[in-house]
Order: C-alpha cells, then sequence, then structure tokens
C-alpha cells in the first residue's frame, strides 16, 4: 500500500518557522516530482512548492518565495518543506504530493498520490 504521510505541522506564532516532513512508503518515488499543496478553510487547494525528481528544479508559488524551501532526501524517500517568517495567511492543511512524472507541475493535476494533510496554523 502506498503511503505518503506529513508530519511537522503544528501552531506557531507570526514570524516563527516550521519544517514539514513527508514520508513515503509502499514504492520509491526517487523518480518522480514531489510537490506540497495547502488549502484553507472555505478555498481550494493551491500550489505551493514542487521540485523534480533529483531536486535540481524547484518551483514555488509567488506568496512563498524566499521564505519556504523545498528539498527532497531520495535515499530516505522523503520531501521537506522549511518554512520561514510564517504569517496567519499561511495557517492551512498543507498536503504532500507525488507527480506521476519526472517533472513538477504547479496545478494539483498530474499528482497521483497525495497525504492525509498536516494542518498548520499562524497565530498573529
Amino acid at each position: 500500500q502506498v503511503q505518503l504521510v506529513e508530519s511537522g505541522g503544528g501552531l506557531v506564532q507570526a514570524g516563527g518557522s516550521l519544517r514539514l516532513s513527508c514520508a513515503a512508503s509502499g514504492r520509491t518515488f526517487s523518480n518522480n516530482a514531489m510537490g506540497w499543496f495547502r488549502q484553507a478553510p472555505g478555498k481550494e487547494r493551491e500550489f505551493v512548492a514542487a521540485l523534480n525528481w533529483s531536486g535540481g528544479s524547484t518551483g514555488y508559488a509567488d506568496f512563498v518565495k524566499g521564505r519556504f524551501t523545498i528539498s527532497r532526501d531520495n535515499a530516505k524517500n522523503t520531501v521537506s518543506l522549511r518554512m520561514n517568517s510564517l504569517q496567519p495567511e499561511d495557517t492551512a492543511v498543507y498536503y504532500c504530493a507525488a507527480h506521476r512524472s519526472s517533472s513538477y507541475s504547479t496545478s494539483t493535476r498530474g499528482y497521483d498520490y497525495w497525504g492525509q494533510g498536516t494542518q498548520v496554523t499562524v497565530s498573529s
């Protein structure tokens, strides 16, 4: 059974930092692009960051550029999202996803596997 399990979410004050992790099991995703998305209450799921199979190519939503960093460890089958300078508008459930190809996309299309999500709450 293929699973993506996120961890590292929580409550943090504005300006603080969190590091989200996504652990894959059931198969290796070393040849697949991976991404992070988020969904706030009443809003659609939106792209946050992604990287290609090697980690050599990354993409970020404009609202996180310079604050968030995505990385991966193919030997451990994990993907991480380092989030700095968090703001209340970053409050959402954050999801890890695995793309069907080695190149990432910035829409939810093409991501065949999803984690259950981890809650990030930023207080003002």
